[in-house]
């Protein structure tokens, strides 16, 4: 390791991303991204592109996907802010909201990258457990946190809460910051969009990596108050005052404009998840009740790596997390119905050994 690094750099665990092969021979359900390709009319949208155009800087706001998202959800264009995927939006309500001087806190099995942003920042935070269900009790969270975030869905277990308790959370607490991160609320659940007029201690982040089929794009957004949103485009000026390039921006527009392909598809995964959810239940496997784009699964009697380990042998990709709590747990993506019967079988064989 190189003596020039920063203590901070030397210390920090980095996030791992889930496992991205080089060739095509997986059925890849590790990484959550959609099995179904993006909008026919973000592709029209995309080779209809000027490729002139790109001498040019983009719009440093992603103006037309601020106009789109307050369309969608309506808000006005001031609640609205645009990044480079929801990670950096995340990374930027972290930096923007928190230093080391007061608590955070999130849950123990969350999305893993939040942690990793505490360390980056230097700001301390407190882990609150999850039932034995995996189910997140609001009340526990202390009363001196500035801050409380946790993805619903949640990550990696798709337990969902439903907005009216997470109203009730930003009644009781008016000077803690609530960031509710729905990167997967288009799968079942309903989006806390409706709050913000109500709430200025509230942001959502959303991505339209997952249910929009925009991960090779990047491009996530957050929602509030027009003061907190300000607050992250001040951040986001002091690093990097053009996220979004002129294509993800036109891709991510015309994304929101087609809401007919937008529900079929959501659709279709809602249906193969709960089939392959009844299936997999069927084999006396334990499932959690997932409103995701995931399963979280417990093969009977095959811990977690081996598990990991059989599937990778018989050609399917899923993800595996090295906690205590959840190290004998997958969380399997929902593909294509062809991927998941494909997977039944696979983990039928791997119980019958």
């Amino acid at each position: 390791m190189s003596r020039f690094l920063s203590r901070n750099t030397r210390e920090l665990i980095p996030y791992v991303p889930g496992e991205q092969p080089k060739d095509k021979v997986f059925v890849k359900l590790n990484t959550n991204e959609n099995p179904y390709p993006p909008s026919p009319l973000v592709m029209e949208r995309i080779r209809n592109f000027d490729l002139g155009d790109l001498r040019l800087y983009p719009n440093n706001e992603g103006a037309i996907v601020k106009q789109a998202v307050s369309k969608y959800y309506g808000i006005s264009a001031d609640e609205v802010f645009v990044g480079n995927g929801s990670d950096e939006v995340l990374a930027f309500i972290f930096k923007a909201f928190f230093d080391e001087t007061e608590k955070i806190g999130f849950p123990d099995i969350t999305y893993s990258f939040y942690p990793v942003y505490c360390a980056l920042f230097n700001i301390p935070y407190v882990k609150v457990p999850v039932a034995d269900d995996f189910s997140i009790d609001l009340s526990l969270y202390p009363e001196d946190l500035k801050g409380i975030i946790f993805a619903n869905p949640n990550a990696p277990t798709g337990i969902y809460i439903a907005p009216s308790r997470i109203e009730e959370l930003l009644k009781s607490r008016p000077d803690t910051l609530v960031i509710v991160d729905e990167a997967y609320i288009d799968f079942g659940g309903e989006s806390c969009a409706g709050l913000i007029r109500m709430y200025d201690n509230l942001i959502i982040v959303q991505t339209l990596s997952k249910s929009r089929s925009l991960a090779g794009m990047r491009v996530g957004f957050a929602m509030g108050c027009k003061e907190l949103m300000d607050g992250l485009a001040r951040i986001k000026d002091s690093f990097n005052s053009y996220p979004l390039d002129k294509i993800a921006q036109i891709a991510a527009e015309a994304a929101f404009i087609d809401t007919e392909y937008f529900n079929e598809t959501r659709q279709k995964i809602i249906n193969t998840r709960q089939w392959t959810q009844e299936k997999l239940l069927s084999l006396g496997i334990q499932v959690t009740d997932s409103k995701a784009n995931f399963l979280f699964v417990k093969i009977p009697e095959v811990p977690g790596p081996e598990a990991l380990t059989k599937l990778r042998q018989e050609g399917i990709l899923v993800r595996h997390f090295n906690s205590p709590r959840i190290c004998d747990w997958l969380r399997i993506t929902i593909g294509t119905q062809e991927q998941m019967e494909i997977l039944v079988e696979k983990i039928k064989k791997i119980m019958e050994g």
